[in-house]
């Protein structure tokens, strides 16, 4: 416990920033010359929806905001209060203006749990100037706030924290003397502090809380923080995981495999294997990118769609909402149909262009702006397929010497199998030669 500290304050509350430059993670938002980092420092307050996983510092930026603004400054939850609540606010605001003059900076956290009734019950008040909204959610504003509200306020999106981030949190909840833990010379080996970020699952809270349960179990005169210790304090063990070695490129080869193989037990078994393991979520996002491309392709169209959905929510929401969108993903990738057709034509295109060179574009697909080009060919003789039957009509697109070349060739499956009789309709339609 830090010098001074009370002793019945978490120590997250009592960590939490107190300037623009202790907020970790969110220099999107914050960095030198960024409109939110201005305003707060020139005592500018506006509405303003916060969107953001927990932890990622919603509820701080608006106490700054209402620091800085000297504005009357009132906080409640949508998860304990209602519209009761809300009148009391609302009267102490209209005293507040009657005796300076000025707005009440209101800050609802979780505002999303309030119904649409609910949510209209501010808007007469944001429009009048009586209250300067900031809401906190960590659901999407689009589906989660009605269209009058959102209109009257910036829309903020806050990053998940990355390990960087989690680990100076940590470092200086140790190092502060005053209100963390400095005066106890906690020493943390390498290992346990690898498992408090791990565990924090980019929550800065909960790394924090984290930290603060497991130095309760330090005995005295020995400060060592190591991770038998943590993992006694979390209840969870650390397993085995070197994210630079064999193991990170073991687990990640065995869940591409397994979803390849179309295998959604042990799709899901691998992917929690990483998730538990501290590995970077993005990092299992992009492979599904990947796989999805590499392995499915056309035979299922939307599963590119559905790994980008995934990455996206993420980004966006964050622990541990988002880890049932990887798992989602992961499933649908593991029971698509597979076709690796796409990958076979990167191969054999990039092959050919090695092999032939840069052939010439025939003369009647080039482009012909000018009379010079029009006057060298440029353009003559294309047929445009919209003037023809079926939007189709022959004529060559490949460059002389490779106009027979088939580089995509789709499999029976799936949507491709669709594809497979729409290009025999075509081919059913070319000149004999």
């Amino acid at each position: 416990m830090g010098e001074g500290a009370d002793v019945y304050i978490p120590l997250p509350e009592r960590m939490r920033p107190r300037s623009v430059d202790e907020i970790v993670g969110q220099d999107h938002l914050l960095g030198k010359g960024r409109y939110l980092r201005a305003a707060i420092e020139k005592g500018r307050a506006f509405s303003v929806i916060f969107w953001g996983p927990p932890g990622s510092g919603k509820t701080s930026l608006a106490r700054l905001m209402g620091e800085t603004s000297r504005l009357y400054f009132r906080a409640f939850s949508a998860v304990t209060s209602g519209v009761k609540d809300l009148r009391e606010i609302i009267e102490a605001a209209e005293q507040e203006r009657g005796r300076s003059g000025q707005s009440t900076l209101l800050f609802v956290d979780e505002i999303h749990r309030f119904n649409k009734a609910q949510q209209d019950a501010f808007l007469p008040h944001m429009e009048s100037g009586l209250i300067i909204l900031i809401g906190a959610t960590t659901e999407n504003p689009s589906f989660e706030v009605i269209p009058p509200l959102l209109s009257r306020a910036r829309v903020m999106i806050l990053k998940p924290m990355d390990r960087e981030g989690i680990g100076l949190i940590l470092t200086r909840a140790l190092s502060d003397r005053d209100r963390g833990l400095g005066s106890l010379g906690l020493e943390v080996t390498p290992a346990a502090m690898d498992h408090l970020i791990d565990m924090s699952h980019g929550d800065g809270r909960v790394a924090l809380a984290n930290l603060e349960a497991s130095a309760e179990m330090i005995e005295p005169g020995n400060p060592v923080l190591d991770l038998p210790l943590v993992e006694e304090a979390l209840n969870r063990k650390a397993l085995p995981y070197d994210k630079a070695g064999e193991e990170h490129y073991n687990l990640i080869s065995a869940f591409h495999k397994s979803l390849r193989g179309s295998d959604p037990q042990a799709g899901t078994y691998w992917l929690y294997r990483m998730l538990e393991a501290g590995e970077d979520p993005l990092f299992i996002a992009r492979r599904m990118i990947r796989f999805a491309s590499e392995d499915i392709g056309l035979a299922d169209p939307q599963a590119l769609q559905v790994a980008l959905a995934a990455f996206d929510t993420w980004e966006r929401i964050g622990p541990p909402e988002a880890q049932l969108a990887l798992l989602e993903a992961a499933v649908y990738l593991a029971t698509a149909p597979k076709s690796n057709s796409l990958y076979l034509a990167d191969k054999t295109v990039k092959e050919e262009i090695r092999k032939s060179g840069a052939l010439s574009v025939p003369l009647h697909i080039r482009n012909a702006p000018t009379a010079l080009m029009r006057a060298a060919g440029y353009g003559k003789g294309y047929l445009y397929p919209h003037n023809y039957k079926g939007a189709w009509i022959y004529q060559q697109y490949l460059p002389d010497g490779i106009s027979e070349r088939i580089f995509y060739r789709p499999t029976p499956r799936g949507f491709e199998n669709e594809i497979a009789k729409r290009l025999e309709s075509i081919r059913g339609r070319k000149p004999k030669a």
